[in-house]
């Protein structure tokens, strides 16, 4: 096969087939996530975690290692503020909350570009500083988690449905960055990530981008706290440590380079919805007491492989260049939603099998809403409904499909080579064992 270089994206093929593997697992282990509420109270529960991913990336892109591991003991300020200043009745209305959380975010942020940018320390000490700082401010403001969030917050974390203002606020922070990606400003602030030198002597205002850069940053900050707040509908000053070490590894697993340069909402996104389903799967099984050691001894463990990945992403980019990452995203995520339609239907489907007049009923409605067709004879696989002919005939095209369009890519890389590649040998010799099958067939029913 030809050697070429590996494409801008795919480093997201390793969170791409994570999330896969653990959607897939997360519906098969709790068929409760296959439902409205389940839905909704997952969108909830991981919005704070990748807006604050969201923050750190923006820093991460900046350059000079700037990862700031006061994101969570500042998304805690901000958390007990809004509780602190609810409880005097200060603050409570919409508008002053999310003044209050932004303005807080951008404050903090524009100190830390400040002193990174003037008094030249590096961006750890100061981060270091900031960790330590806040986690003791927290303390003062609230001595333990307690208190009472507005009234009009309680109804955002209730996860009935997927539909929600905490919905409405990740779309738009997502929304947000992918046109803030199309601007010159990104332009130049992946460039200063790259190379400070060459961009400084491109006319890129080193200064601004980075200042920039931190009043983002302190944006997305904002809007995590506020969703975190109306998640617990309290105040909560001891999450700053756990939130840090999640982001941070959500940041990495998205394929986000700490040196800077590289980054992107995508990778943000899967890696922070990556982590999510980790603690959620590692939720149904029962370690006991030591629930929240294995917990966070599978994200360290997780954070180590990524690092590791992300060293050796560019070279296994030369062999597998050909595989583009949407169209794996693509075809995994039909596989995905077929089991996630087959978890969420089984009981119907077992209760019609059964010969339950109301199981029937329910199953035709199903067939009338989602196209499918009704149980032939009833068989399981494992306790489950096995699939419908329709569902058989959807998994069989989507095999196919895969199959057709990673063959075409590899013929056509093939032919573009100078040299036949292992992958044709492989190819022919598969298909010469096929026709030897076809043919030992064929004489043995005496054709």
């Amino acid at each position: 096969m030809s050697e070429r270089r590996s494409t801008n994206t795919t480093y997201l093929l390793v969170p791409i087939l994570l999330i896969a593997v653990l959607l897939g697992t997360a519906a098969i282990r709790a068929p409760n996530l296959v439902s409205l509420p389940g839905v909704g109270s997952a969108i909830i529960v991981a919005a704070p975690l990748t807006l604050a991913t969201y923050a750190l990336m923006a820093l991460a892109v900046a350059g000079r290692g700037t990862v700031d591991l006061a994101v969570g003991p500042l998304l805690a300020f901000i958390n007990v503020s809004i509780v602190k200043l609810n409880m005097l009745g200060v603050v409570t209305g919409p508008f002053g909350i999310f003044l209050v959380a932004l303005g807080i975010g951008m404050l903090y942020q524009l100190a830390f570009a400040l002193i990174i940018i003037f008094v030249r320390v590096q961006p750890i000490i100061v981060a270091l500083s900031g960790f330590l700082a806040l986690t003791g401010i927290n303390l003062v403001i609230l001595k333990r988690p307690g208190g009472m969030a507005p009234e009009w917050m309680s109804s955002w974390g209730l996860g009935n449905t997927i539909f929600s203002p905490v919905l409405l606020i990740l779309v738009l922070a997502t929304a947000g960055w992918l046109i803030f990606t199309r601007s010159s400003f990104y332009a130049n602030l992946r460039l200063m990530g790259y190379d400070e030198r060459a961009a400084y002597t491109s006319g890129v205002r080193i200064s601004v981008v980075r200042i920039g850069a931190h009043l983002i940053a302190g944006v997305y900050v904002g809007l995590a706290a506020i969703c975190y707040t109306a998640l617990i509908s309290s105040g909560d000053p001891t999450q700053g440590t756990t939130m840090t070490l999640t982001a941070v590894t959500a940041l990495v697993l998205g394929g986000v380079a700490l040196s800077g340069g590289r980054g992107g909402v995508t990778g943000a996104l899967l890696g922070a919805v990556n982590l999510f389903l980790i603690g959620y799967v590692l939720a149904t099984f029962n370690f006991g007491a030591q629930q929240a050691f294995v917990t966070q001894l599978f994200y360290g463990l997780i954070l180590v492989c990524s690092l590791l990945l992300t060293l050796l992403v560019p070279v296994i980019g030369r062999y597998i260049w050909f595989i583009s990452p949407y169209a794996a995203f693509a075809v995994l995520g039909c596989v995905v939603a077929g089991i996630m339609l087959h978890v969420g239907t089984a009981e119907t489907y077992l209760t019609a099998s059964a010969g339950d007049g109301a199981g029937v009923a329910a199953a035709g409605d199903l067939a009338t809403r989602f196209l499918l067709l009704p149980p032939s004879g009833g068989p399981t696989w494992t306790g489950l409904a096995a699939p419908t002919p329709l569902q058989q005939a959807v998994l069989a095209l989507v095999v196919v499909l895969g199959t057709l369009t990673v063959v075409t890519r590899m013929v056509v890389a093939e032919a573009l080579s100078y040299r036949v590649g292992l992958f044709l040998y492989v190819f022919v010799g598969s298909l010469i064992l096929l026709l030897l099958l076809l043919a030992g067939q064929s004489h043995a029913i005496g054709v």
